[in-house]
């Protein structure tokens, strides 16, 4: 198992990206704090990480937690790191959609401040208070997850594009900063990844679309979630400050369309 011994923290991770994230590190023997609004979808996702776990030493729990304030950043850390008996890995995955988002000249306040503190701000709230954490143990591993929105922008996404791009030189700064403490900070960049509520009824005619944006097949939760086991293992201990492509190719081929 590549996380036995490590101690992790996965934002957002009763749902989707986050929720695979969660169970992947306990299936490869880390213990892990799943965290979240939902205590219901937060419970269950534990259980299945227990689950995967098996006898491998991975473990998982839950924890509720809300990023909207700078004190329940930091509570939340701080109780993670009291449940695992330390801290080595910090995944920030919580983010917050599109909702009120838009082109710079109809866009809200509030829609872009919203956006910023849940995707940006907390992300950096987190940090802060991990890295006392990370520090006590030696050696760590933060993981940002971004979007391929950073680079490839659509339109009328004016705040969630800024937060992620922000996202990425946070990312590098960490980096910078604090690899002196054995500390990397590296980020995941996904490009369209499959969600099985989104995209129950998906139609052939949008499935077509999709998939000719990308070089290979179409991304799905567990793929981010290996690459940021990789991030989180000693195996990349010469990888810091950098932004994996998650985005099947798209990002190296000319216009949003292939064929």
């Amino acid at each position: 198992m590549r996380l036995v011994g490590e101690r992790a923290l996965v934002t957002g991770s009763t749902a989707g990206i986050g929720a695979g994230i969660a169970v992947e590190l306990a299936a490869e023997g880390a213990r892990v704090v799943v965290t979240g609004r939902d205590r219901v979808r937060g419970e269950a996702v534990a259980a299945t990480a227990r689950e995967r776990a098996g006898s491998n030493g991975g473990d998982a729990t839950f924890l509720a937690a809300d990023l909207a304030a700078e004190d329940a950043c930091a509570e939340l850390v701080d109780a993670a790191a009291a449940r695992l008996g330390g801290l080595t890995v910090l995944v920030n995955n919580a983010a917050s959609g599109a909702r009120g988002d838009a082109a710079v000249a109809e866009l809200a306040t509030s829609a872009w401040e919203a956006i910023l503190a849940v995707n940006l701000t907390a992300p950096m709230w987190c940090c802060r208070a991990a890295i006392l954490h990370l520090r006590a143990a030696g050696h760590g591993s933060i993981v940002n997850v971004s979007s391929r929105q950073a680079e490839q922008a659509s339109r009328g996404l004016a705040a969630y594009i800024t937060s992620k791009g922000g996202l990425n030189a946070l990312t590098r700064s960490l980096a910078v900063d604090y690899a002196a403490d054995g500390i990397r900070a590296n980020t995941v960049s996904p490009g369209y990844v499959l969600n099985d509520r989104r995209d129950a009824e998906l139609d052939d005619g949008r499935r077509a679309r999709l998939e000719g944006m990308h070089l290979t097949r179409l991304g799905t939760a567990r793929d981010v979630a290996l690459a940021v086991v990789y991030l989180a293992s000693r195996e990349s201990e010469t990888v810091t400050g950098t932004i994996l492509g998650l985005d099947g190719g798209s990002s190296a081929a000319r216009g949003l369309v292939l064929g």
